[in-house]
């Protein structure tokens, strides 16, 4: 059992490519490997969101930790390896892609598999708009999910632990808001319940086909047929896992391209829209209905 010492917090915070510097007593010693940050141990009450620690540890053949309680949020995320995790009364396994939460008030136990230990990311923070953003994520202190996307998380995981180590007098602040870009993205990231992995995982091949194909299509039909998918079922997909319909997603993306032509300052409107496919007034209501701007005050507007 690891118990929460507060007077062999250092006073002194710094960061670290190796474990060369003795961490706060609620960071485990049990790892090989670590790269951590360490940024306010006291945050202030009433705040809405700071940053405490974080890091990335190889974690021991024998890792194991056991916590009653923990004094700061806290989410981490299965980077690699294998192992068990115990919280809220139920046993979970981990693996590349897990995400789980864990806060005041809730006892959990972290074991690495002795055959694959773990590798994983932590964070600790503290604040009201950390609270909202787990819950918006759906990883409530409690909570453990899986990501679809494991490595565009690792990739927001690193930039707080960049943006840690900074030591400038914004470096808090940096690292904050790199914290609520590491939340909105495991929010995007975080795969439904009910074992819907697999869905989740036809939801990106879907949505990387809009993205690398938009120019190919102008419905959602189309969509569905380079995807070789139903329709109905295509918009499913959208409706359990993205924020957008198909189509919606379709024209944001036409959209984006059609002001990239405009901002090239090479084509003129009709020609734009010609390329889209569209008759100059359609693509103006269209345009404006992504943008919120005509494609003629887009136009005035740069210049």
């Amino acid at each position: 059992m690891t118990i929460l010492d507060l007077t062999k917090w250092p006073r002194i915070l710094i960061s670290v490519d190796r474990i060369a510097v003795e961490p706060p007593s609620f960071v485990s010693r049990q790892v090989t490997e670590a790269r951590r940050f360490y940024l306010d141990l006291n945050p202030p009450a009433g705040h809405s969101l700071t940053v405490v620690c974080g890091g990335w540890e190889s974690c021991a053949a024998d890792f194991r930790v056991e916590r009653a309680d923990f004094p700061f949020l806290c989410v981490e995320f299965v980077a690699g390896g294998a192992g068990t995790l115990w919280l809220a009364g139920k046993d979970w396994p981990l693996r590349r892609g897990t995400a789980f939460a864990y806060g005041p008030g809730w006892g959990h136990r972290i074991e690495s598999d002795p055959a694959d230990p773990l590798r994983k990311y932590f964070l600790d923070f503290s604040g009201r708009a950390g609270g909202d953003l787990l819950r918006a994520a759906d990883l409530a202190p409690g909570s453990c999910r899986g990501a679809g996307d494991p490595e565009e998380v690792e990739r927001a995981f690193e930039q707080v632990l960049l943006a840690g180590g900074h030591t400038g007098p914004q470096a808090a602040r940096i690292a904050a808001l790199q914290a609520e870009i590491l939340l909105l993205t495991l929010a995007e990231s975080m795969v439904a319940g009910g074992g819907r992995e697999q869905s989740y995982q036809t939801f990106l091949k879907c949505r990387a086909c809009i993205e690398e194909r938009f120019l190919e299509f102008a419905t959602a039909a189309e969509v569905a047929a380079a995807c070789h998918v139903h329709p109905a079922y295509l918009s499913r997909l959208f409706s359990l896992h993205g924020h957008e319909t198909p189509y919606q997603m379709l024209l944001r993306c036409r959209m984006r391209h059609a002001a990239a032509l405009l901002d090239g300052g090479r084509m003129i409107v009709r020609e734009v829209a010609e390329s889209m496919g569209l008759d100059a007034f359609h693509f103006s209501r269209v345009f404006k209905r992504v943008h919120g701007v005509s494609p003629a005050e887009f136009l005035k507007r740069r210049g």
